[in-house]
């Protein structure tokens, strides 16, 4: 038995996945807002994570690389602030804060007032 050969309108003709001209046109079909706030929520995870939030807990735990992250995130939150809405911005600085209080309650030296993670784009968490 042999197998039927594919017509040429059946071939997958799609550009290869490295392709930069279909990257482009991904991101280009994204919105400012959209963006903003899918990358403050995989900074935000993963700071979680590294606060040792994770059901593992301990296993990802590393403070130095959390404080790294958070303080990205303060900083893109505070930046893009204005221009994402009401909406966005106050759940992405609830998101903010909490991982900001996660890193606190997890070191054992805790930073002075306003000297956190973050800290100096949000002011004091307490």
């Amino acid at each position: 038995m042999t197998s039927p050969t594919p017509s040429p309108d059946s071939q997958n003709t799609s550009p290869s996945v490295g392709d930069p001209l279909t990257a482009a046109r991904d991101i280009a079909d994204v919105s400012a807002v959209e963006l903003i706030t899918t990358v403050s929520v995989h900074l935000m995870s993963a700071a979680a994570l590294r606060c040792g939030l994770a059901d593992e807990g301990e296993e990802f735990q590393d403070l130095s690389e959390a404080r790294i992250l958070i303080n990205a995130l303060a900083a893109l939150v505070t930046g893009a602030a204005p221009d994402l809405g009401d909406t966005h911005a106050r759940a992405l600085r609830d998101g903010l804060r909490s991982v900001q209080l996660a890193f606190r309650e997890a070191s054992v030296v805790p930073d002075a007032a306003g000297e956190g993670p973050g800290e100096k784009y949000t002011g004091a968490v307490n």
